[in-house]
């Protein structure tokens, strides 16, 4: 694919990880990273072969070059990211650990990626694609990011992009849990391809069984919920088709970050490249698994080589 494929937007920040397990109170060292759900995919997606832009703001200062610098080499096209002189890039600091999840702390507030707003990004100047891939983060920072979103996600639709949604629930950055359960959920009955993790769909839809969250998403005309099941894998539902779909072993977790995003990186690529919803599950569990046996949000996400060999060699969960 040469020409522009895929749009995504959000923000990213500098992300430092500690060196050794324990807690943040006691470290003194870290390795510095580049977060941000939506810049995961935009990477994974570039790494297999799929151009991507990724659109944004970043303040004019060392993490926001740091940003642009990493993505330019990845190939994700950032000719749609203003600089924003008056206002920082984010930083996060997240914890080490050797079981579970780490703990993360976001210094984000007044960032770049919070002042965007419609008049940053005229919907006459969006790019010509065919994919646009939100999540429930960029409605959360501000409401300016959220018009935006919004006026985005209804514009392209208008014009037959698909469109995918990965609620990404981020609980600390909304007023209150009805309002976040409100805001997105305008945006996940607008997608094409919905993406929720389990809890997710419980806090969401107020359901407890995965076939529950799933038609009440499929009423409201989403074509695809795939419903992501840890290390279970995931549950794939369409009108026509639904089915559990197993999930790879994985040898060794060193950070559980990024993997939902790793998974929304196999879905969307597979689809665009025509393949049946279920061979799109399965690479995106594939892809989910290879983010956990590594360090940093979008480290552990394959090129094309390493896909293909980790779906031949993975063992699937019985």
């Amino acid at each position: 694919m040469n020409e522009l494929s895929v749009l995504t937007m959000g923000e990213a920040m500098a992300m430092f990880i500690a060196d050794d397990p324990g807690s943040l109170d006691d470290c003194m060292r870290y390795k510095r990273y580049v977060a941000g759900a939506e810049t995961n995919v935009a990477i994974g997606l570039s790494r297999l072969g799929i151009k991507t832009a990724w659109m944004s703001k970043v303040g004019d200062d060392s993490f926001g070059r740091m940003i642009l610098k990493t993505l330019t080499s990845e190939g994700v096209d950032v000719s749609h990211v203003l600089t924003d002189p008056h206002h920082p890039t984010g930083f996060q600091l997240k914890s080490k650990v050797e079981k579970g999840d780490p703990v993360v702390e976001y210094y984000r507030r007044n960032s770049s990626a919070s002042k965007i707003s419609l008049e940053d990004f005229p919907l006459e100047q969006l790019p010509k694609i065919q994919h646009l891939h939100l999540t429930g983060i960029p409605p959360a920072i501000s409401a300016s990011f959220r018009e935006l979103s919004w006026q985005v996600l209804n514009d392209l639709k208008q014009k037959g992009v698909t469109v995918s949604f990965d609620p990404n629930l981020r609980p600390t950055l909304w007023p209150t849990e009805r309002e976040m359960i409100e805001v997105v959920n305008r945006f996940a009955k607008k997608a094409d391809w919905l993406l929720p993790g389990m809890k997710e769909g419980e806090i969401l839809t107020g359901y407890s069984r995965k076939e529950d969250i799933a038609s009440y998403y499929l009423d409201q005309g989403v074509k695809l919920v795939v419903i992501k099941l840890g290390e279970e894998g995931a549950y794939l539902a369409t009108e026509k088709e639904r089915k559990d779909v197993a999930g790879f072993a994985v040898t060794e977790v060193k950070d559980t970050v990024g993997a939902g995003d790793g998974f929304a990186v196999g879905v969307i690529s597979a689809l665009l490249e025509g393949r049946s919803y279920e061979e799109a599950v399965v690479r995106g569990n594939a892809i989910g698994a290879k983010a956990v046996m590594s360090s940093g949000d979008h480290e552990g996400l394959p090129d094309r080589a390493e896909l293909e060999h980790f779906m031949k060699k993975g063992v699937l969960q019985s």
